[in-house]
């Protein structure tokens, strides 16, 4: 077999919302944090819990299940914040996301991944880059670059600075 033939193997952050496993192109992600408290910023969208210090950096934190239209989930301690970048309008933001637990890292090739379907999914699928087969199982793998619109990360922008602004007095 040569180069040519080995099918190329990309790598996905697999994660749990709900009973509904997801994924990420792994080049997206940058790390996953242990769930810590998240600073509410008043008068955002559900989904967007507010922000997190990050050495130093204001990070907002989007809550995918509310994003997705999905029942908010109480806080366990397999509750992460995967910190990810996405492009929008070619402009670089770093976001964090909650996810009810992290599962793995895993390898797809192409072959592994079908096309997302018209119907049946609770997701409007112009987010969701395919469904990637694992065993006997589906996962959805989100194109990051299109969950988030350009009216929406005007918003993170807004509840960054606003953060960046007014820092959160310490009692």
């Amino acid at each position: 077999m040569n180069a040519s033939t080995v099918p190329a193997l990309t790598q996905y952050l697999t994660f749990l919302l709900g009973d509904e496993v997801f994924s990420l192109e792994i080049s997206k992600v940058r790390e996953v944090l242990d769930y810590t408290i998240v600073t509410r910023v008043p008068r955002m969208p559900a989904y967007l819990q507010g922000v997190i210090n990050l050495r130093g950096s204001v990070v907002p934190v989007i809550d995918l299940r509310l994003k997705f239209g999905m029942p908010a989930a109480d806080v366990t301690v397999s509750t992460c914040i995967i910190i990810v970048e996405a492009i929008v309008n070619d402009e670089q933001v770093i976001l964090g996301l909650l996810a009810d637990s992290v599962q793995e890292v895993l390898e797809l090739d192409q072959e592994s991944i079908k096309p997302a379907p018209r119907i049946g999914t609770k997701l409007d699928t112009r987010f969701i880059k395919g469904m990637g087969r694992q065993n006997d199982r589906f996962n959805i793998i989100l194109d990051l670059d299109r969950v988030f619109s350009s009216d929406e990360i005007d918003l993170v922008q807004e509840l960054r600075e606003a953060a960046e602004v007014s820092p959160r007095q310490s009692a």
